[in-house]
């Protein structure tokens, strides 16, 4: 009698050995992430996002931190004025919308209303004669020792200060206004002017004149040239001289 040969069974593989390197992965992805914790980590978010703009918003006020009072003082007197000058502006457009819509003649009311436009207009671009209530600033300069930009920085404080119109010399003042320094002195617009340098500045001289005169400002600076300041108000400011206006080479009028 055979003996039935014996078949080997066949061994199973061995299962590999997890490394500990290999449990942590495991026990970090994928994440189980709680409603809990969702929510902490959304409030440090917000808490981070808050204290960068805290960050920030003091960063940019650092610079007003080191000002001076007077500047302080100067800056924000600035800001009400302009401030003002907008509430008028925006009250004289509302003004000029209710005569549109009552009046019974709206073309003729347009008409006015367009005719005024084009003289404020013709005010600032320096192509019509302008008068009103305003400031006269005389600079004498014997010395010679007064320069361009001494001079632009009174136009910079009387700009920022309200001024619609001003005047220095024959010269009228305008938005692209250029001065340097010629040979025989000072030149606006390339046209040479010589001291004393007179302005003559249409606006609120109880305005007018204060920006002028704030410590370290136009009056100081042009002292310590050793050169005589005068600023005085009048009732009627008188700025006659005239630019010529200019026909626009390319550009033209979009509306149809």
């Amino acid at each position: 009698m055979n003996n039935p040969q014996e078949n080997p069974v066949a061994d199973e593989p061995a299962e590999p050995e997890v490394t500990g390197r290999q449990r942590l992965l495991r026990s970090l992805w994928p994440p189980k992430v709680s409603r809990a914790q969702l929510i902490v980590a959304l409030l440090l978010f917000v808490l981070g996002l808050g204290l960068a703009i805290q960050v920030r918003s003091n960063s940019e006020s650092s610079a007003l931190r080191g000002a001076r009072q007077e500047d302080l003082v100067r800056i924000l007197d600035e800001l009400d004025d302009r401030t003002q000058r907008l509430e008028d502006e925006k009250q004289r457009l509302d003004d000029q919308r209710t005569e549109l819509e009552n009046s019974s003649d709206q073309a003729e009311e347009a008409r006015k209303q367009t005719v005024e436009k084009e003289r404020q207009l013709g005010v600032l671009a320096g192509t019509v004669a302008a008068e009103g209530p305003g400031i006269t600033l005389t600079v004498t300069d014997s010395k010679g020792a007064v320069e361009a930009d001494m001079l632009l920085d009174a136009i910079q404080e009387l700009r920022a200060a309200g001024a619609e119109a001003i005047q220095i010399n024959d010269v009228r003042v305008v938005a692209n206004t250029y001065l340097t320094d010629g040979s025989d002195g000072v030149e606006v617009d390339g046209r040479p002017v010589s001291a004393p340098y007179r302005f003559k500045v249409i606006g609120k001289a109880q305005d007018l004149e204060p920006a002028l005169n704030i410590p370290g400002g136009v009056v100081q600076t042009l002292e310590k040239e050793q050169a005589t300041v005068e600023v005085t108000r009048g009732e009627k400011i008188v700025v006659d001289a005239l630019r010529r206006a200019n026909r626009p080479d390319y550009a033209r009028s979009s509306s149809q």
